[in-house]
């Protein structure tokens, strides 16, 4: 299970160190990370384990390709998606596309999230955890939270 927030650097090549705590949890599921686009949040991209990443797209491609929101869900998750595998030095050579288009520059954060990890643009993250959940976003679910 990934957890933890890690600030990264990514070199000029486009490659980030996977963080020694992550590296033997990468290691024992293969060795192989799959990169694709967080669809709910721009400045984010997301990297499962090879056998997680399966489980997703199996679920993301049996929803119907007749609904709209379901084909673009299924274009930025599974037809964006790219194999990873760490270099020698645990480094993993993230597509310039992606990089691009996800606003990742030198500085990044690479936060744990149980089943994958999201690699954040610092500037999103730090957008993003600034963000503070107001009394009317509660859902159902959150009130039976104990925290």
């Amino acid at each position: 299970m990934f957890q933890g927030e890690t600030a990264v650097t990514l070199d000029d090549k486009g490659r980030v160190a996977i963080p020694a705590a992550h590296r033997d949890l990468v290691a024992k599921s293969g060795n192989r990370l799959v990169v694709t686009y967080n669809p709910f949040e721009h400045g984010c991209l997301w990297l499962f384990p090879q056998a997680e990443w399966e489980r997703v797209r199996d679920v993301v491609n049996g929803l119907s390709s007749m609904v709209a929101v379901h084909r673009n869900l299924q274009r930025k998750l599974v037809g964006a998606a790219a194999a990873l595998e760490p270099d020698a030095n645990g480094r993993i050579q993230l597509p310039a596309s992606m990089r691009s288009q996800s606003a990742l520059e030198k500085r990044a954060v690479l936060l744990g999230m149980g089943n994958k990890l999201e690699l954040w643009s610092e500037q999103a993250h730090l957008a993003t955890i600034r963000e503070t959940i107001g009394e009317a976003q509660i859902t159902e679910d959150m009130l039976e939270l104990t925290l």
